[in-house]
């Protein structure tokens, strides 16, 4: 038995007659009348009851109809599933990110992403950049989007954002009034960053930037997520460098200044692992293109650092 019988002794059954039931499979009436004898043959009872007037069904065949059809739903629905799947819409994504990310580029991504494959269920994890990149390695996350990442082998990344960085400062402060201000003027002021280690770190490329400027900043406090640095800042415990996303949620008790003559960016990247198979995280990417491309978030610029994953043939 294959399930075209199924098909065709459905269409019969539901048409009781064999000529309408040919047109709707498209195939010619002798063709199905012998597939349906072929088919009472095999199960050794008579499913319909025919003879030049009319057709009816059989007590076993209103059972197997019944059958039949479950049959086949369950069949399109296997069918469904395995497209789904292969397609990418489908499944499972666990989403490494920094804190940063929530600002501007993953809110957008996120609703592009429930769009285009609404039944894949999304696991979020807010991480540093280094405990992102373990754990693309140890494949508990698919994806990651990160800050001045390593290079690690077997990892690749894409630019997603380049922007400008921003002075955090408090409301109070007395350059808080200035237009813009150059990186040295800070020299002297207390800064909240984050920790050194594991490396590279923001915080490393702040120094870094504040010593290219001609002094060594003066780190009295150290936090981990951005919105504590923000609550810190608040409160007068220090300055802050951050990226200009940040400055798309304003707060009464802080203000962001530009930073005049600096022409360095920073860049969120997308992260994941080289030759990645997974349709799933392959959607999720071309999402994140799709963002791009609407925002011109990269200006074009949309370019891997390593070998770009490729979908592999199961």
């Amino acid at each position: 038995m294959e399930l075209r019988h199924l098909r065709y002794f459905v269409a019969v059954a539901e048409e009781l007659h064999f000529g309408r039931a040919a047109e709707r499979l498209r195939i010619a009436q002798p063709a199905l009348s012998r597939q349906i004898q072929s088919l009472e043959h095999e199960l050794q009872v008579p499913l319909l009851f025919r003879n030049r007037r009319r057709v009816q069904m059989t007590t076993a065949g209103r059972v197997f109809l019944e059958r039949a059809r479950l049959i086949l739903s369950r069949v399109e629905d296997a069918v469904q599933a395995a497209q789904r799947s292969g397609h990418g819409t489908t499944g499972s994504l666990n989403l490494g990110f920094v804190g940063s990310a929530t600002y501007d580029v993953l809110p957008a991504v996120l609703r592009a992403f429930q769009q285009a494959a609404p039944q894949v269920e999304l696991t979020l994890w807010e991480m540093p950049v280094q405990a992102q990149l373990e754990a693309l390695l140890e494949k508990r996350i698919d994806v990651g989007l990160i800050r001045i990442p390593l290079k690690t082998d077997g990892l690749v990344y894409r630019t997603v954002l380049r922007e400008p960085l921003l002075a955090a400062l408090p409301s109070s402060h007395r350059l808080a009034r200035a237009p813009g201000l150059h990186l040295a003027a800070l020299a002297g002021e207390p800064f909240v960053l984050y920790p050194s280690h594991p490396r590279p770190s923001w915080t490393e490329f702040v120094v870094g930037l504040c010593q290219s400027a001609g002094f060594e900043p003066n780190i009295v406090q150290r936090t981990v997520e951005i919105q504590t640095t923000l609550s810190l800042v608040a409160a007068g415990i220090g300055i802050s460098i951050v990226p200009a996303c940040v400055a798309k949620i304003p707060r009464n008790d802080v203000v962001y200044r530009r930073l005049v003559g600096l022409k360095t960016r920073t860049e969120l990247m997308v992260a994941c692992r080289e030759q990645e198979s997974s349709p799933v995280v392959h959607t999720f990417l071309e999402v994140i293109s799709q963002v791009q491309r609407s925002r011109s978030l990269v200006a074009g610029r949309r370019i891997w650092h390593g070998t770009p994953p490729t979908l592999e043939s199961p």
